[in-house]
């Protein structure tokens, strides 16, 4: 135990100046070397997840000794035998995962602690200088350890308040993606609201006279984190700041590529630089269409049923229908069939998804895929809530065939996924989320030929946080935006579109476009192309198409620019 720098840790943290540092994962002890030359504040060795054994994790800890640089162990789990080992190869003090209670914090501080304050056995190893340093290790070691609780649960928020007045913790570190699972977005960095409540719940640590910790994400996220009042700040994990600069040598040289799961490269997407212009041949034959709530076409397809098209053959899509179905209470749209594919997700309200027989209970943002001629029916089960569907065919004129067949009534698991070759169930709440394609964004893959071979379009969900956008970007194939949760600015080559409230943005092909969310809270968008992948073409910011004389005529003769659909 390094007791010099952890009085300095603290000291700087009592004067609220920030201690910055760094997460390790990867076996060489070199990092923590490197993380020491540069004069890290910490390190944080990561026992919980990945593959460091004890030897590796010793070396690490031999890697600080003689600097100033405080070394932590995050254990697997609170355990009294793990974090007096951790304690007694010479670590600093421990990081707990998963600290909900006061019990659960107490017992973590008493393993941490010599009798009779704690139950820390007394061993012979480096933090005693193997024995010969026995009566100075032991008489000052209770006072310096330093306890770190992750607060990563949103069953530890109640009992916050309790924790701040627990003796022998001075920091609580977030873990903003475990706090998003557990509040319903597995998957999620930060899902809704959970921004909101960790600064909520630092603001409380703070007014008690304690401090708080996060990893940050990027060099403009450390600072927002140091300026919200985050004090024990992680500039990165070492193999994410490793990715992060392999991907910009990638880009400098066109080889950057997002990963896939498998690790298999031919999995993975291709990421290119913007280009300058449009490639030639994919100038667009017509203008973008801007289609709002009750200016589309609306059908009724049964009583109780209703369609309002926003995307379709009426304002010139091609190959692609997108509209808002609404399911009064307790009505049903009863077996039928499509020769396309089919898109429906939830936006409100919950729904039960029959397809020959196999009934889905679906809830909002939840979404089922359909195959072509596959026969299907949905209803509303609610008695006094109306349901709202967002639903993608891929036709430009969808035709429906009504089913006569019965189907025997199988009820599904609510975790079902489908059945593998025919429907395909994505469940918002574990759906993986993909990041990168755009700043401050993430998406959310629900259809495309690689996940239902055959389909004949893709789509998905997309959320942005406040100042997340899309790089200046177009298609090789007609495209559909609907805007289902707060505002979003759709610029298309200079012109610019305000969205809300389930308007539609037609972008057709060949238009430089991209959407920017410039409000102070979380925009989500439905997106279906007219195409099976999801590809795009990235173009350099700024790009404003050259009109031809022909539109420069048009729009000299209408006196406006025809760009937004009017009924």
């Amino acid at each position: 135990m390094k007791t010099k720098a952890l009085k300095q840790f603290r000291a700087k943290l009592a004067k609220n100046e920030p201690v910055y540092g760094l997460w390790v994962t990867l076996e060489s002890a070199s990092i923590t070397e490197m993380a020491v030359a540069l004069g890290m504040d910490w390190v944080v060795i990561d026992a919980e997840h990945g593959h460091l054994d004890w030897k590796e994790i010793n070396e690490h800890i031999r890697a600080g000794q003689r600097s100033d640089t405080v070394v932590l162990v995050r254990l697997a789990e609170r355990s009294t035998s793990l974090t007096k080992r951790a304690l007694d190869i010479g670590a600093d003090g421990v990081v707990i995962p998963w600290v909900e209670t006061v019990e659960e914090l107490e017992d973590a501080i008493r393993d941490s602690r010599y009798p009779p304050h704690g139950r820390r056995g007394i061993g012979g190893e480096r933090a005693t200088a193997w024995g010969q340093c026995l009566a100075e290790h032991t008489s000052e070691a209770n006072e310096n350890v330093l306890v770190v609780p992750l607060i990563e649960s949103m069953a530890a928020i109640p009992h916050v308040p309790a924790m701040c007045e627990v003796d022998g913790t001075d920091i609580f570190f977030f873990g903003p993606a475990d706090f998003s699972s557990t509040a319903g977005y597995r998957g999620q960095w930060e899902g809704p609201g959970v921004a909101a409540q960790i600064l909520q719940l630092k603001d409380s640590i703070r007014a008690a006279g304690k401090h708080c910790g996060v990893m940050t994400t990027s060099i403009d996220n450390l600072v927002e984190r140091r300026e919200q009042g985050f004090h024990m700040l992680g500039v990165g994990a070492d193999n994410g700041l490793l990715l992060r600069s392999i991907h910009q040598a990638l880009q400098a040289v066109d080889r950057d590529r997002l990963p896939a799961p498998s690790l298999d490269p031919a999995d993975g997407r291709a990421v290119h630089p913007p280009l300058s212009q449009p490639p030639a041949g994919m100038a667009p034959d017509h203008d973008e269409v801007i289609t709002r709530r009750g200016d589309g076409e609306t059908v009724e397809l049964e009583p109780g049923v209703s369609l309002e098209i926003l995307v379709g053959n009426f304002n010139g899509a091609r190959g692609l229908t997108t509209g808002i179905v609404m399911i009064q209470p307790e009505s049903q749209l009863h077996y039928h069939q499509h020769p396309c594919s089919e898109s429906v997700t939830v936006l409100e309200g919950k729904v039960d998804f029959s397809v020959e027989g196999r009934v889905y209970r679906l809830g909002p943002l939840d979404n089922i895929v359909i195959p072509r001629w596959l026969p299907h029916e949905t209803r509303n089960p609610d008695p006094s809530n109306v349901a709202r569907l967002h639903v993608a065919m891929a036709m430009s004129c969808p035709e429906r065939e009504p089913v006569a067949r019965a189907f025997d009534r199988i009820e599904m698991p609510s975790d079902s996924d489908g059945r593998p070759g025919f429907e395909r169930v994505t469940r918002f709440s574990r759906a993986d989320r993909l990041q990168g394609v755009g700043a401050g964004a993430e998406f959310i893959d629900y259809f495309n030929a690689s996940l239902i071979p055959g389909i004949e379009m893709s789509g998905g969900f997309a959320r942005f946080d406040p100042g997340g956008r899309l790089p200046d970007h177009l298609h090789d194939f007609d495209e559909s935006i609907c805007i289902v949760r707060g505002d979003a600015n759709c610029l298309v080559e200079g012109r610019q579109y305000s969205l809300s409230d389930c308007a539609t943005a037609m972008i057709p092909r060949g238009r430089v476009h991209y959407f920017i969310n410039e409000s102070d809270q979380q925009m989500d968008m439905i997106w279906v192309y007219a195409g099976p992948m999801p590809e795009q073409i990235v173009i350099a910011p700024g790009f404003v198409r050259e009109k031809t004389s022909l539109e420069v005529a048009i729009e000299k003769s209408c006196g406006r620019q025809p760009t937004e659909f009017n009924r």
